[in-house]
């Protein structure tokens, strides 16, 4: 047994258990209070498993999907979480973000230090099939909570839906039919008044 690996993985475990306590704008549906990244990755690949029928690709390697899905927002315990709409942060989001994946990843052994670093470059380059739609899961997620909790988080930072749109857009790449759904929820968002026109 290597009890130096087992030691450095273990140091990973209990390094992303901080995941926790980043919350996001974005609000669950019952409690009404902040979701945080670690529950707003297990949706993430409870949503991934469950729609995967609705990718553009047939076949895509699902695990791989759920591999990107639990790891990619692991860097906003070092970045903070980027507020979807924030412009000004969305600046050097990249740069903090690859500077927190370096460091976060790199408390592994160097082997799983490379295949989580390179899980997160191909989710952040959105080029392949699954990080596709990997991404568009990501980006209906934060949606779908939105329209369930009255556009709640969008009418906090008045969100207007052109703006909606233009960010979420890209689903279409991942999956047309869950940017079709989408679109219908905007617009019905609109439509109750619970974002801006």
């Amino acid at each position: 047994m290597d009890l130096d690996r087992l030691a450095q993985q273990i140091r990973f475990v209990a390094e992303v258990d901080k995941l926790k306590n980043i919350f996001r704008q974005t609000l669950v549906v019952e409690s009404r209070r902040p979701e945080n990244d670690a529950e707003h990755s297990w949706h993430l690949t409870l949503l991934a498993i469950i729609l995967v029928e609705h990718a553009n690709v047939p076949n895509l390697d699902l695990l791989r999907v759920l591999k990107m899905l639990i790891i990619h927002d692991l860097v906003e315990i070092d970045a903070g979480d980027t507020f979807a709409y924030d412009t000004a942060r969305m600046v050097d989001q990249h740069e903090r973000e690859a500077r927190a994946a370096e460091r976060i990843f790199g408390l592994l052994p160097s082997d799983q230090a490379l295949m989580l670093r390179g899980l997160w470059d191909e989710f952040e380059a959105r080029e392949t099939p699954e990080s596709k739609f990997a991404a568009a899961v990501d980006r209906f997620q934060p949606m779908l909570l939105n329209c369930l909790t009255e556009g709640a988080a969008w009418q906090k930072h008045g969100i207007s839906s052109d703006r909606v749109i233009a960010r979420n857009k890209h689903i279409a790449e991942g999956s047309a039919a869950l940017w079709a759904y989408a679109s219908a929820m905007i617009a019905e968002a609109v439509a109750k008044g619970h974002l801006q026109l």
